[in-house]
């Protein structure tokens, strides 16, 4: 950027501005547009696409490359800008320019990025939006995580080389918008790796002192005990660097930021991000939200409901006591079908409290965010009496936090019009009788023509000139003309302004008075009903830590709501949760699957399992015979039952699981260079170094992606160690297709085997989904072959090599005699046929001898002789 000696003084403030921000696009307001300049404009007319023009011409001659947006407009430019991964700084004029000595004063009010971006229109309504810092403390890595659009607040420590691991899950599962980390600090490369917005701030915001300073100060607390967070250095260096990092860019008060959650693992059921997606739990096999779990069983009604029960979803609950209160709700709710459907049809006019109230803290809402609260506020009373007679404990405690929130709703109600504009800057959305300045700016505005008429009949009853006229124009304002021959009467008062042709033009002091009152009015109105609205927004972000409680109980009271719908609906059943060990379901079910098979298609499987007699399924069986849906289908009852869901099935019972792992189906990582294999290995090592006894573990078809005899030997080996292993011995359920494995059952103690049953008829094969047990015989690979489609040549071909393997005739080299052509009868080597360099006599022999005896005859005795005779020739 070329700095000459000659820049205007706008230039120069642009410049300065810039250099305090150089790694943000500037939005420089002049008058209605805000302009970029030099690289900026460069930069953002090809993501805009917007035109790129230039400035006047500076001292070395070359033109300012510059383009603009509408003011009115910005906010969809900046969400564009952002989602392409830029940094936004607003440069805006901080005073009235008409009122300006001089240049008038800008300054940035608010750097925008991926990760504090709140506007409504760019954020998914059911997602959160997070902010994450990260930092290294000795061998500890703090992390904080910030959802700005909601004032969701929480902290976490991670230690030792797991805490890698756990930093890399918590980026890949809550998938943050950018992370802040300090500057110039080496930190692990999953942060790198990730391919997340990284933005590095001044290392010292991360100090302990400093930090914790911040910290307590955004909380309003005098310690940090309450918030769990004494003696977690790491927590608190993360989370006040990541307050100081949205004070200093927002240039806010974070009026909706007073709490903070300390989140420790064993607080939750852990789902690692290689079972979250092989689970299908938030997404589809697609990658959309269609075909998940969650798409299932989200039938909230509002959006603060929706992202509450993708978080239950994804932290279910591991300590009994609040799980059975969940579940008790649920059933209350799910039996009391008429208050149920009430509840819900009452809760649908609540809009999304915690953003609307989040706005109003960051100073972004307008009024139809504050009508929008109000509306949604209203609804609490009716809510109450709508669920007063449930019993359900967790129930009642949620609605004893309800706060009615008179006094925020009835301030919004006297302040602000039913229907107002979406912007305070349009006005007209203030009520009359609010403010006896404004009441009267608006009485001068609506009646002035009125009053200038009146002031003219006054003028001629006063001076008798008849013909009097009061005119406006532009230049002069308000005038009264009298013509030429009505001059003698002109009062002293009256202020000669101007001589035309027919007469003379003059003013008089209430004349100007009431200009400056009409043409004043209607711009002091504006200011006026600003200064209005933004004392109503600063109360109402003043009352946020009471709206979000409210939020945050509707909230649980919609998922529960919604639970209750779904176990109605899909004939849910409510399972016992336990602290044992033994899972038993009856008739289970998919819960995706089938919702999405037609009427009464699905085959409902039982399962057992428990640490003594049943701690490791080898489930062999055809591939589509469903092997997969019943792995995936046993662990999502066991998280749905603790996240506070019923489950699909008949009967269940449930033991409280610390984690779930789900390896089923491949997951490749081509694009990182690691082969499906390689893949595989890594994802099946992190359960064999995790798992613990306590640990849902369910594989599918481990090894098949190298070759037979490796792949048998590592999935012998991984099933072999699930199950002896005294360190660990999760449940597991271990989908094969080496049969071989069935053996293991035979000498291990807690093993069993279980199939898929399938029936042939003719050559078809009939899948009947039915788990049941004892070993598979068959893989029936030939007839799926055939179902896929197969061309009938390969099918009859793939027979006639299945027919060769299966006799295992071997051809000179060892191999198979499965190359070339079909073998001939002819070629086929009969059981005593002489290898080359045989005794072809003595096999002959051999064969005389065995033809004459007659079978009928023949003793067991004999029989037993004969044969030690025959091995003796042989």
């Amino acid at each position: 950027m070329h700095m000459s000696a000659s820049v205007t003084p706008a230039m120069r403030q642009y410049l300065d501005a810039k250099q305090q921000h150089p790694d943000a696009i500037l939005l420089f307001r002049m008058g209605d547009f805000y302009e970029m300049f030099y690289e900026d404009a460069l930069v953002a007319a090809r993501a805009l696409d917007i035109t790129l023009t230039s400035r006047a011409k500076g001292a070395n001659g070359g033109g300012i490359p510059m383009c603009g947006v509408p003011f009115h407009a910005v906010d969809g430019y900046i969400g564009r800008l952002v989602k392409k991964g830029f940094r936004v700084a607003i440069c805006d004029q901080v005073e009235d320019p008409r009122k300006a000595k001089g240049l008038v004063k800008r300054e940035v009010v608010r750097v925008v990025s991926p990760g504090t971006l709140t506007d409504a229109s760019h954020l998914d309504a059911r997602e959160p939006a997070f902010l994450m810092s990260v930092v290294a403390r000795g061998g500890t890595l703090g992390v904080a995580l910030l959802d700005l659009s909601t004032g969701e607040f929480s902290a976490a420590e991670y230690a030792g080389a797991d805490g890698v691991q756990s930093l890399a899950d918590e980026m890949a599962v809550l998938k943050p918008r950018e992370i802040v980390v300090p500057a110039e600090v080496e930190l692990p490369p999953c942060i790198g790796a990730s391919g997340l917005p990284v933005t590095p701030i001044d290392a010292w915001t991360f100090d302990d002192e400093s930090a914790r300073r911040t910290l307590l100060d955004q909380l309003r607390a005098g310690g940090l005990e309450g918030f769990g967070l004494d003696r977690r250095p790491a927590a608190v260096s993360a989370a006040g660097a990541l307050v100081h990092y949205l004070r200093s860019t927002q240039k806010a008060d974070l009026a909706h930021v007073r709490a903070i959650t300390y989140r420790q693992h064993a607080d939750a059921l852990l789902i690692d991000p290689t079972t979250l997606k092989h689970l299908e739990i938030l997404e589809g096999s697609e990658g959309g939200r269609d075909g998940s779990l969650l798409a299932e069983l989200d039938a909230t009604v509002t959006s603060v409901g929706s992202r509450l029960l993708r978080a239950w979803l994804l932290r279910p609950l591991v300590a009994i006591e609040p799980i059975r209160d969940r579940l008790d709700a649920v059933e209350e709710l799910a039996f009391r079908a008429t208050d149920r459907g009430k509840f819900r049809d009452a809760i649908k006019a609540v809009q999304d409290l915690e953003r609307l109230v989040a706005r109003a803290a960051l100073g972004t809402a307008g009024p139809r965010d504050l009508v929008g609260l109000k509306v949604s506020l209203a609804v609490i009373p009716r809510v109450r009496t709508l669920l007063a007679d449930l019993q359900a404990p967790l129930v009642r405690s949620l609605v004893a936090e309800l706060d009615d929130l008179l006094d925020v709703r009835s301030a919004i109600e006297t302040a602000i019009v039913d229907e107002p504009p979406v912007l305070a800057r349009d006005g007209g959305f203030t009520r009359d009788g609010v403010d006896k300045e404004l009441d009267d700016l608006r009485t001068i505005s609506r009646s002035g023509k009125q009053i200038i008429a009146e002031m003219e009949e006054r003028e001629r009853a006063r001076t008798g000139i008849a013909s009097l006229k009061v005119r406006f124009n532009r230049v002069f304002g308000y005038y009264i003309e009298i013509s030429k021959s009505n001059l003698h009467a002109v009062p002293p008062d009256y202020h000669r302004k101007q001589t035309i042709a027919g007469g003379e033009r003059f003013i008089t002091p209430a004349l100007k008075e009431y200009e400056e009152k009409i043409l004043g009015a209607d711009e002091r109105i504006v200011e006026r009903e600003l200064e209005i609205f933004e004392k109503l927004r600063i109360a109402v972000a003043a009352e946020a830590p009471r709206i979000q409680a409210s939020a945050r109980a509707l909230a649980s009271l919609d998922v529960l709501g919604a639970l209750a719908e779904m176990a109605a609906v899909n004939n849910y059943t409510k399972p016992h949760v336990h602290d044992g060990d033994e899972l038993a379901v009856v008739d289970g079910r998919h819960p995706v699957v089938e919702r999405r098979t037609s009427a009464d298609a699905f085959v409902p499987n039982d399962i057992t399992l428990n640490a003594t007699t049943c701690q490791l399924i080898i489930l062999t069986g055809p591939n589509m015979g469903g092997k997969s849906t019943y792995l995936r289908q046993t662990a999502l009852m066991c998280l749905m039952a603790q996240a506070g869901s019923f489950v699909p099935a008949r009967e269940a019972k449930i033991p409280i699981t610390d984690r779930i792992f789900a390896r089923v189906g491949a997951s490749d990582n081509i694009a990182k260079g690691h082969s499906t294999f390689m893949v595989e290995m890594q994802e099946t090592a992190n359960i064999l170094h995790t798992a613990t006894s306590r640990s849902l573990v369910v594989l599918d078809e481990i090894g098949r992606g190298t070759a037979t005899f490796d792949g048998l030997s590592i999935a012998w080996a991984v099933a072999e160690h699930l199950a002896t292993n005294p360190e660990m011995r999760p449940k597991t359920l271990f989908a094969t297709h080496y049969h071989e494995l069935t053996d293991l059952a035979d000498a291990t103690p807690g093993v069993v085997n279980f199939h898929v049953s399938a029936r042939e008829w003719k050559d078809d094969i009939i899948f009947l989904r039915k788990i049941v047990p004892g070993r598979s015989d068959r893989s029936y690979g030939i007839q799926v072959a055939r179902l896929a489609g197969l061309p009938l040549p390969v099918i009859e071909r793939a027979r006639a090599i299945l027919a060769a393997l299966e006799r295992d005739e071997l051809t000179r080299g060892g191999r198979p005699s499965v190359s070339g052509t079909p073998v001939e009868p002819q070629q086929q080597m009969g059981l005593f046929q002489a290898p080359p360099g045989e005794d072809v006599e003595k096999a002959g022999r051999l064969r005389e001898k065995i033809a004459g005896i007659d079978v009928d005859r023949l003793t067991p005795m004999d029989a037993l002789t004969l044969l030690a005779e025959l091995k003796k020739e042989l």
